[in-house]
């Protein structure tokens, strides 16, 4: 069984508030719709950014996050078999039509910590688990994922350290060459957003520990939207902002949820191998109003795309 029961779990962590706890959710249908006839039909067919061509999908966004497990489970042994080696996991863990915001961030970073639990209970297999090493943001939160992860034999390891001057953005400094074991295969990383640095050691990390090797790095649910919109400003972040032209064209997002509010409201969602699809939601159903190869911006989906669907 992929989810457990509801359950609650509370945690000393300090700064980061950890409180776990699983409603039911919410099964929706999905449907394929064809647009740019005066007809609609069910079936999938939208304009391409690079040009007027149908590309057929059959993964349909995700019923519950059971489903959205398996997807991403699938979505991840695709991209494994193809060679990727740096790859992106994003999605809302409020709900599956939530948005950023929507639940309290610790109770959003426990959702993924259970999540990811359940992700690599049913991606790696128990002879490779020895050879997994999942790294969450700080030292401490390590202390409460052996709790979450109790039974299994993946390395539960971490990206930063807290110290007296973390509230003027300082950390001890952990040097990812020596955390890795020369028997690591796959690296996951869970939610690197709450501080800075965090996402500038996933670098280090990926260029010590994985580049030149056959190593492979997952990003779990680490909000690098805000770095591709350009949230933090580069004079204020210079190294945060220099991960758009280094670290970020190296990855492969290949699975992701992002939601839009409103009255132009939907979702843009891709599984990889398949193609960047614009969703909206009409009644209980989903339908495709617009996919393209490459990922578009958040800011071009809820400006162009959405209005013009």
């Amino acid at each position: 069984m992929l989810l457990s029961a509801p359950a609650i779990a509370v945690s000393s962590i300090p700064r980061r508030k950890v409180i776990h706890s699983r409603s039911h959710w919410t099964e929706f249908e999905t449907t394929r719709l064809i647009r740019g006839s005066s007809n609609l039909r069910f079936i999938i067919r939208s304009v391409s950014k690079e040009g007027n061509t149908s590309v057929e999908s059959d993964v349909p966004f995700p019923s519950d996050y059971i489903d959205l497990l398996k997807q991403a489970k699938k979505a991840t042994e695709l991209a494994l078999k193809d060679g990727k080696q740096l790859m992106e996991i994003e999605f809302p863990t409020a709900g599956l039509e939530s948005v950023p915001g929507d639940g309290e961030g610790g109770n959003e970073m426990t959702d993924s910590m259970q999540l990811i639990r359940e992700f690599c209970d049913i991606l790696v297999t128990p002879e490779k688990a020895r050879q997994t090493r999942i790294f969450f943001p700080e030292a401490n939160e390590v202390k409460f994922a052996r709790q979450v992860f109790e039974g299994a034999s993946f390395k539960l390891d971490y990206l930063t350290k807290p110290s007296f001057f973390e509230d003027f953005g300082f950390s001890e400094k952990v040097k990812m060459a020596d955390r890795v074991k020369p028997d690591d295969e796959l690296f996951l990383v869970g939610y690197p957003y709450f501080n800075v640095n965090e996402m500038i050691v996933v670098e280090e990390l990926y260029k010590e520990a994985v580049v030149n090797t056959t190593r492979k790095l997952i990003i779990f649910n680490g909000e690098l939207d805000r770095i591709r919109s350009g949230y933090y400003p580069s004079f204020f972040y210079p190294k945060l902002a220099a991960l758009t032209k280094t670290l970020l064209p190296m990855m492969e997002t290949i699975y992701y949820i992002h939601n839009f509010k409103g009255r132009n409201g939907g979702t843009l969602f891709r599984c990889y191998p398949g193609p960047w699809r614009v969703l909206r939601k009409v009644g209980n159903k989903y339908v495709c109003v617009h996919q393209q190869e490459t990922m578009p911006s958040l800011k071009e989906v809820a400006l162009d795309i959405l209005p013009a669907a």
